[in-house]
């Protein structure tokens, strides 16, 4: 959960809506595959029959402390992109849709391609 307070009054997010609004920029941005699992947990949830829709939060953590905004990425990317350009799309628009969408300043976005797929 994250909280703002300003002069008008209390702002908070939960951490689904930005799981999910993180996770549909990603999928948007060409060359992205999938998003992975990012541990244990997410991966025997994806196994599970009952979790095969679609779904964006998968490979998002968002880590919330003093102001700053964290935000690490998993993903599996096409064959024959440039990983870096896919990258640095990748970063940029994370860091423009959390901002235009809830006014938070994104400080770091971490993005780790675990696979390269045909």
């Amino acid at each position: 959960m994250v909280a703002l307070q300003n002069h008008i009054g209390k702002i908070s997010f939960s951490s689904n809506y930005f799981t999910e609004l993180i996770g549909n920029a990603v999928t948007s941005c060409f060359g992205v595959i999938a998003m992975n699992a990012k541990g244990f947990r997410d991966t025997l949830e994806a196994a599970l029959p009952h979790r095969k829709r679609k779904n964006f939060a998968r490979g998002v953590k968002v880590d919330f402390k003093d102001g700053a905004l964290t935000i690490d990425l998993h993903i599996s990317l096409m064959y024959g992109v440039n990983i870096n350009a896919v990258s640095r799309s990748i970063i940029n628009k994370v860091a423009y849709t959390v901002r235009r969408s809830t006014g938070i300043e994104v400080e770091k976005v971490n993005v780790y391609v675990d696979a390269v797929r045909v």
